[in-house]
């Protein structure tokens, strides 16, 4: 799942060889006719001392004229009542669909997770949402800050600029995404998120440390292999379908929009075989690494 540990040694001997080329996230582009598109991975929740900029970043942002991120509307006013709406079913508390033995691991991991009211906490939420909680409470609990999310600082630092920002997706779509999984496969989504809930910060910071490296193949093996490996239905969906229909999408603001546009979406769609390049390349775009 991760770089092996011994090998973590040799970074510093790596860095004093190249030099200056120090890594940094990548950075892609796409021309057509006159229209450039730039493509940056993001992380959507970073340690507040992350260091990631570099001077091709900047210089792209510079050049394009508007910002294109996965969603604009993920306030807690806008997402508040579509938790309420999508997420929640009093009706059928989360333990009874769950065994004996998963009730037990649910409090567990809800215990790990330093969740407030712990597996209480959960009973009202369906499948997907109890999932994505347990996801992200330990996360917060470690210090990672979604304010300091990379599509967060892309977003104030393009309008501080009097550019646009608009969103791929809006936050109702991505919370149906999840919500409009059949129970197995939802219940699939936390049984997975369950066995995991241990290891998800230090993932998170292999994740970080891949990114501000460029690793795009060990982003590919963290965030991507084994979701295709244990669920490959949730993989098609929420990666395959979302990097098609947004390789779509920029295809025709290419052929549409002449100019340049900065589009950061979370690292995951653009790493693996079914990335949104890869996607992009099959509709005739070719994109270069910069």
């Amino acid at each position: 799942m991760r770089i092996h540990y011994r090998l973590l040694v040799l970074l510093p001997v790596l860095f004093l060889l190249c030099g200056n080329a120090l890594a940094h996230p990548v950075l892609w582009q796409a021309k057509v006719g006159n229209s450039t598109i730039y493509l940056f991975g993001t992380v959507h929740l970073l340690p507040n001392d992350t260091q990631w900029r570099f001077p091709a970043l900047d210089q792209a942002l510079s050049q394009s004229k508007t910002l294109y991120i996965e969603l604009t509307d993920d306030d807690q006013a806008s997402i508040a009542p579509l938790i309420l709406r999508y997420g929640l079913d009093a009706e059928h508390p989360l333990s009874t669909q769950l065994s004996q033995r998963e009730n037990d691991t649910l409090a567990n991991a809800a215990h790990v997770a330093g969740l407030p009211g712990g597996a209480q906490t959960l009973q009202p939420m369906k499948p997907w949402l109890a999932a994505l909680t347990l996801s992200v409470a330990p996360l917060l609990k470690a210090g990672m800050d979604p304010s300091q999310g990379v599509d967060k600082q892309l977003k104030t630092q393009m309008t501080a600029a009097g550019k646009p920002v608009y969103g791929l997706e809006t936050a109702e779509q991505q919370i149906q995404f999840l919500a409009n999984l059949s129970s197995p496969m939802q219940l699939a989504f936390l049984r997975d998120t369950l066995r995991d809930v241990d290891k998800s910060t230090e993932e998170l910071r292999s994740l970080v440390d891949a990114w501000k490296q460029g690793n795009v193949a060990a982003i590919a093996k963290l965030e991507n292999d084994e979701l295709k490996t244990r669920e490959p239905e949730l993989y098609r969906q929420l990666i395959v379908e979302r990097n098609e229909n947004w390789a779509a999408k920029i295809k025709d603001m290419m052929i549409r929009q002449p100019g340049t546009v900065f589009i950061a979406v979370g690292a995951a769609h653009l790493a693996g075989p079914d990335s949104v390049q890869a996607q992009l390349a099959k509709l005739g775009v070719i994109v270069q690494q910069e």
